[in-house]
């Protein structure tokens, strides 16, 4: 039962701060910029049509911290995490090393490395897999999570110009 509600805790947690993330590209919410404000700075890391990649991202981060937090066809909602973090490790993060002190990809990295680890291990007993009677855990499901992700986030940073713009005048937050 113990491993049950720490696997619970980790999944909330987890879920819980990647909706508010999401929420705060999607909605505003929490303080965020909205489709505007953070598709501006989507366009300064040079994506095209920032609003639209900002929406993007946030029903990504939205989904994916549902599906977390819930336990919900957890793979899929790790390679959406795996997806968007990816993204920002490189576009966002990438150019200031790791430690987050220094507006590093350390924390994007751990959020995909919690992700990939639910995606292996699977959400746990107090989960709506569980629930479900779905065993969606496993080397194969992390495999796929992790290609899926990775993949994804492979294509979004392609369409990347290689020398960002900064078109607000801020640079990124």
């Amino acid at each position: 039962m113990r491993n049950n509600v720490g696997m619970f805790m980790v999944r909330a947690v987890t879920g819980g701060l990647l909706f508010g993330h999401g929420a705060q590209k999607l909605f505003g919410w929490f303080g965020g910029g909205g489709p505007e404000g953070t598709g501006a700075m989507f366009e300064s890391l040079g994506y095209p049509r920032g609003r639209d990649m900002a929406r993007l991202a946030g029903a990504t981060e939205t989904a994916a911290g549902l599906s977390l937090a819930s336990g919900l066809l957890t793979p899929l909602g790790a390679a959406g995490v795996i997806g968007v973090m990816t993204n920002a490790s490189v576009a966002a993060h990438g150019s200031a090393g790791l430690w987050n002190h220094n507006g590093g990809y350390e924390y994007p990295l751990v959020l995909s490395t919690v992700a990939a680890s639910l995606a292996l291990t699977g959400p746990g007993g107090l989960s709506a897999d569980a629930a479900l009677g779905r065993k969606l855990a496993g080397a194969r499901w992390g495999i796929a999570a992790l290609a899926l992700g990775t993949s994804s986030a492979m294509a979004v940073l392609s369409t990347r110009r290689t020398q960002p713009s900064d078109t607000t005048g801020t640079g990124p937050s």
